[in-house]
């Protein structure tokens, strides 16, 4: 039986989720990969519980994380009962709708049958009644947005989550859907979006900007870039790496010299931050106070615990802040 660190939460910090009272660890675990039926229980479990044993309360999921699709919150719903049912009150636990998940017109996008529909899923698969957050994952064109929100607003409302999210918004529509938000006075936090040192998209479109006007929080994903912002690829590409064993995510054309020496010259600014590029790039996502936190994969334990110590220095000179921008913009 899992038995947490009772130092846990000394080497954490908790920052709350935009205006609100919920505190988020400036680092959390992502389930995208890794976490389906193609890996290892015994290392998901080992993850989960170095995850815990560092501090990171926070455990995100989707329905159609896998793979398979809803994989990862069944596996997570087994470890959630075998080694942390009595620590539930201790964790947030979020999920999200808004991709593909069955056939027919029901499954997909952001109808309010499809949102809660999936929910009843989600909970089913985790073994849960509530989830902390939970996330429209995507815009839906083709569905009114107060449609959308209703069905965010009915979640709560049935005690089925605690607070919702939106994902892969932009600034004009965010700032619509917290006004719809607001006026049926749901307690919408947090939002979660793409963003690193090579992806600069909601600094672009006015997430970014109109989170902090709103009071509202944000949680970054995919911040190494799939792995480019690490040590991985400083001498060219491995045979083992992603790239040449996976490649759905990351292309060996997006792999060429000029951008190897992009990742080279930031790997010379983080040694003399004494900071690896991995901590580095973390830590460049979490300078200014407007990201909540940051949202990383592993695939072992001991990744985890190295992403961690990011949160020791975020904290930039204008230089550094200049010399990464000339590497990468």
């Amino acid at each position: 039986m899992y038995q947490p660190s009772k130092e846990r939460y000394q080497s954490m910090t908790y920052v709350p989720s935009g205006n609100s009272g919920l505190k988020l660890p400036m680092v959390s675990l992502g389930f995208w990969h890794n976490f389906g039926d193609t890996a290892s229980l015994a290392n998901m479990k080992a993850m989960c519980c170095a995850a815990f044993d560092a501090g990171i309360t926070h455990f995100d999921l989707a329905n159609n994380y896998g793979p398979e699709a809803g994989s990862a919150e069944a596996n997570v719903g087994r470890i959630l009962r075998e080694d942390f049912h009595a620590y539930r009150d201790e964790l947030v636990i979020s999920t999200k709708a808004g991709y593909y998940m069955w056939e027919g017109p029901y499954g997909d996008w952001g109808s309010r049958k499809y949102l809660l529909a999936s929910l009843d899923q989600s909970l089913n698969r985790l073994g849960l009644d509530y989830v902390d957050i939970f996330y429209h994952h995507r815009m839906d064109p083709a569905t009114p947005l107060e449609e959308t929100m209703g069905a965010l607003a009915q979640a709560v409302r049935s005690g089925k989550a605690l607070y919702v999210g939106l994902s892969n918004y932009d600034g004009p529509t965010l700032r619509k859907a917290e006004a719809i938000l607001k006026e049926e006075r749901v307690p919408f936090v947090i939002n979660q979006n793409r963003y690193s040192i090579f992806d600069r998209t909601i600094e672009r479109n006015g997430l970014k900007e109109t989170s902090v006007q709103l009071g509202k929080g944000i949680i970054t994903f995919s911040p190494l870039a799939q792995g480019l912002l690490t040590d991985r690829y400083l001498n060219g590409i491995p045979a083992d790496s992603r790239v040449r064993t996976d490649g759905r995510f990351l292309k060996e054309s997006q792999l060429s010299e000029e951008t190897l020496n992009k990742i080279r010259g930031l790997n010379e600014i983080a040694l003399r931050r004494g900071q690896t590029l991995a901590e580095m790039a973390l830590a460049w996502i979490l300078r200014d106070g407007a990201v909540t936190s940051v949202l990383i994969g592993a695939s072992r334990p001991a990744q985890i615990l190295d992403n961690v110590k990011a949160i020791q220095n975020t904290s930039f000179t204008a230089e550094e802040l200049q010399e990464i921008d000339a590497l990468s913009l």
